[in-house]
């Protein structure tokens, strides 16, 4: 099953987004912060990566820009999970890289379709 990488520095949210992703099936490694999250990523090269945007050190904008830009993470689909909701947000968080963007709380049906449909165009 694919492994997704899960960055956000609170821990109820990642539990949370931990147990809906495991429950169907997926693989979950974890990362505390922006800085966490790009180095992991570079380590592990998820299938998908869940990335927060406000969190210490480095930003989900600043880590998926980070990512994006780096040959060997550049087509790691990265999906931003985040509580800001502006249209300016979301627009800047595709600018960076992402290939789609959450508001929180996410549903969990909304988190899976969204994770299926990243990993199916990654893959295709």
């Amino acid at each position: 099953m694919a492994l997704v990488l899960i960055v956000d520095d609170s821990p109820t949210q990642t539990h949370a987004l931990r147990t809906s992703l495991e429950k169907h099936g997926y693989d979950i490694a974890t990362a505390v912060n922006g800085q966490d999250g790009v180095r992991k990523a570079q380590e592990l090269h998820p299938d998908l990566i869940l990335m927060d945007v406000i969190m210490p050190h480095l930003n989900g904008f600043q880590a998926t820009r980070e990512l994006s830009r780096h040959p060997e993470t550049a087509a790691i689909p990265v999906v931003m999970v985040t509580t800001k909701d502006e249209e300016s947000d979301r627009v800047w968080g595709i600018r960076q890289g992402a290939v789609d963007y959450l508001v929180k709380p996410v549903s969990e049906r909304e988190l899976l379709d969204t994770a299926r449909a990243a990993l199916e165009r990654h893959t295709a």
